[in-house]
């Protein structure tokens, strides 16, 4: 009778877990459908997330990126400090940008909100979204210190009891380029923790919960655990690795130790490169997050991911490295470095798991952000961004994917949308023919993007690429994926980061890196090659 009754409890929590996982969903799809830049609405550069009372993860969106909401994951306890528990009452949210408590760059901005229910504060919902516009010198890394990249929010009350804080949105809009776009966005934001609140709530009294305690503890202890039973099945041991990728205007030098302990894994970084004056440096938060999912990846990729299920890892990197950057270094293209650490993590892994462990991809986000005037007039400016991706690496087992944004998870907007919202023609945007790397499994392809303005007349670029100098290494005898070009279309090459100018009657064109190959190529299967061939993803001369 006990180990049935024990077995009906267990499948009660099981379906209010996934329950629970769907009602931050909707919170993350309300946020989609409300938000007024493309970054949110069509891209998905977002997380929505909910917290028990302590500020631990519970449960995220299936929606999002791992930077987002992993960083959420240790930022909402600096909510919690400024703003107690006891103080929160219904309608309240509270927001920040601050990079070294949340998401790592100023253009991430955070809204926590409590979900009140009988006149008691029974957990959080919190998001935490890409705003394309904060200000200052924009999203690039030209900025030298955080002050010259944007409005900083400090940790602040964003309404209290159902009231906006006007005077804080009235500063906000007075400092941005888009003020309309701004405004619409956090706005957003708010309806969609509101949307998961009702939801929330909804779903405890369906279920007869007067709190999200014992459910909470339920899914973190269960997430705890098998990811420790997980890890304790691998290899003891240290293994370390090293990734020099192309920098500012040097080469930056990447280095991790990674230790799997009997039921936790270590990954210290120490001997990195230090931080450099420019604005890809990493805040540990940020460093935190793509570590930590690069591990999740191939330890435990089937334990939803929450506050349980992090824990036994532990990454730590020495302070004022490049990946433990202190205030006030600028850091607004973090993404250049920190979407490189799951790479990182699985040369490491590749030692002590043989043959689990994918190739190198392309890996950084290719951004096109885009600054003009419309029809030339000098008040009527704009600024845009659609997010590209190069090749992930070959797997194990099958081929790397073409196009694919790894490890940020972020889409791509469509074309149409981008025009709409701007005065750009992007003049193509396909796959990039023999950007893969050869193997046994041949890495992702990467694209070919041109784009200029509608009338012909000059723009500027804020670029921020990587794998540039430096492609993607094949493993296991796999050849390297094609490396980044950024260039005009009438033939100069530009610099792979920084703000610079396309001049009037030129297009910007970007050939994105493609992701590497993995065993020897004389194996890979001669109907596959001949598929390639085909399908045009490969040329018969390569």
């Amino acid at each position: 009778m006990n180990a049935s009754r024990d077995a009906l409890d267990d499948l009660r929590m099981q379906v209010m877990w996934t329950r629970l996982v769907s009602v931050v969903e909707e919170a993350a799809q309300a946020l989609m459908r409300t938000a007024f830049s493309t970054t949110v609405r069509d891209a998905g550069d977002l997380s929505a997330a909910v917290f028990d009372t302590q500020g631990r993860l519970i449960a995220e969106a299936v929606t999002g990126t791992p930077g987002h909401v992993n960083s959420m994951a240790v930022g909402v306890r600096h909510f919690l400090a400024r703003f107690p528990i006891a103080t929160m009452q219904d309608g309240d949210h509270y927001i920040t940008n601050d990079p070294w408590l949340t998401a790592g760059h100023l253009h991430d901005v955070t809204v926590v909100s409590p979900v009140v229910m009988d006149g008691r504060v029974v957990g959080l919902l919190g998001c935490c979204c890409h705003q394309l516009d904060i200000g200052g010198l924009g999203q690039g890394p030209d900025g030298r210190s955080i002050y010259e990249e944007g409005l900083q929010i400090p940790l602040l009350k964003l309404a209290s009891a159902g009231r906006l804080n006007e005077d804080l949105m009235a500063v906000l809009k007075q400092n941005v380029r888009t003020p309309q776009q701004v405004e619409g966005d956090v706005l957003s934001y708010i309806a969609s923790n509101e949307t998961g609140a009702r939801r929330l709530r909804a779903m405890l009294a369906e279920f007869g919960q007067s709190s999200l305690d014992a459910l909470g503890q339920y899914i973190l202890e269960q997430s705890e655990r098998a990811t420790r039973a997980a890890i304790a099945k691998l290899p003891r041991g240290t293994w370390r690795h090293t990734l020099v990728i192309d920098g500012y205007d040097a080469p930056i030098t990447l280095r991790a130790a990674l230790t799997i302990h009997a039921d936790r894994i270590e990954v210290d970084y120490a001997g990195s490169d230090g931080a450099v004056p420019q604005g890809i440096n990493v805040v540990l938060n940020y460093c935190r997050a793509y570590t930590v999912f690069g591990l999740k990846c191939l330890v435990n990729p089937e334990v939803p991911n929450n506050h349980g299920a992090l824990l036994p890892f532990d990454v730590s990197a020495p302070e004022g490295s490049i990946l433990n950057a202190q205030r006030p270094s600028p850091v607004a293209a973090r993404h250049v470095i920190g979407q490189m650490l799951p790479d990182l993590v699985f040369g490491c892994l590749d030692q002590a798991l043989p043959g689990r462990v994918p190739a190198e991809g392309s890996s950084c986000l290719w951004s096109v952000q885009l600054r003009g005037r419309r029809s030339g007039h000098v008040a009527d400016t704009f600024e845009t961004v659609f997010f590209n991706s190069g090749g992930s690496g070959a797997r194990p087992d099958r081929d790397g994917l073409d196009a694919t944004a790894f490890p940020s998870g972020v889409r791509a907007m469509p074309v149409e949308v981008t025009e709409h919202g701007a005065p750009i023609v992007i003049w193509k945007k396909e796959l990039r023919p023999d950007s893969g790397g050869a193997g046994r499994h041949r890495g992702g392809l990467g694209q070919s993007v041109e784009v200029a303005m509608r009338d012909g007349s000059g723009f500027e670029v804020l670029a921020m690429y990587e794998r540039v100098a430096t492609p993607a290494r094949g493993r296991a005898g796999g050849g390297d994926g094609a490396a980044g070009v950024v260039r005009l279309a009438s033939g100069k090459t530009l610099r792979a980061k920084g703000l610079q100018a396309i001049p009037a009657g030129d297009r910007l064109v970007l050939e994105l890196p493609g992701g590497a190959g993995l065993g020897d190529p004389a194996l890979r299967a001669p109907d596959a090659i001949a598929a390639d061939v085909d399908a045009g993803t490969l040329t018969p001369a390569r």
